[in-house]
């Protein structure tokens, strides 16, 4: 919670910073605050940093997962993240609220957010396992730390489901509400 406090304020001067760019859109590059406290949570969220950006668009990484797993007619689902106990229960609640059934969850329970680079590809392909299941319509990653696009991908090739990394969801997320059609290979069904 002190983590997501700081990040807060850092937020704020990056919203800031980058507008000097003049962007079309803003991409979160990170997860924890845009799924905490729910669906409202991240709604509120999503309106704070329009409202720094004067108004312009976003794409989160939660808003990315549900318009994914929308795209997919996911249900139920699986999801694995790198964060602490408290962390996969926003991330949860958010699933929940958004009326998704949330079947099976594994957090790495990382003690910092460079710590999180650390898990390894076997690692995370060994979680997404272990919260598969017949009763899965689709796994999940949350924490853009986690380096599971790759492991993601291959994955949805051996399950035959959607396995939605958080980073090329929201790649693609921000790349369709631009309008930018392109197709990339090798990240995933999403973003091919």
């Amino acid at each position: 919670v002190e983590f997501l406090e700081d990040l807060r304020t850092q937020t704020g001067y990056a919203v800031r910073d980058v507008l000097t760019a003049e962007p079309d859109r803003i991409v979160m590059g990170m997860s924890a605050e845009t799924f905490w406290g729910g669906a409202e949570g991240a709604a509120a969220f999503e309106a704070g940093i329009r409202e720094q950006a004067g108004g312009l668009e976003l794409s989160t990484g939660a808003a990315a997962c549900d318009a994914a797993l929308k795209k997919f007619g996911a249900r139920r689902i699986s999801f694995i993240t790198p964060y602490q106990p408290i962390g996969d229960e926003q991330v949860r609640a958010y699933f929940t609220d958004m009326g998704y059934e949330v079947q099976k969850v594994h957090g790495f329970a990382c003690t910092s957010a460079t710590n999180i680079s650390e898990v390894t590809r076997e690692q995370i392909r060994e979680a997404f396992l272990a919260v598969d299941g017949p009763e899965v319509d689709a796994l999940v990653q949350a924490g853009t730390n986690l380096c599971a696009v790759e492991v993601a991908a291959e994955l949805e090739q051996e399950l035959g489901k959607p396995v939605i990394a958080i980073n090329a969801a929201t790649i693609w997320h921000a790349l369709r509400a631009q309008g930018i059609e392109d197709k990339l290979t090798g990240f995933g069904r999403l973003l091919e």
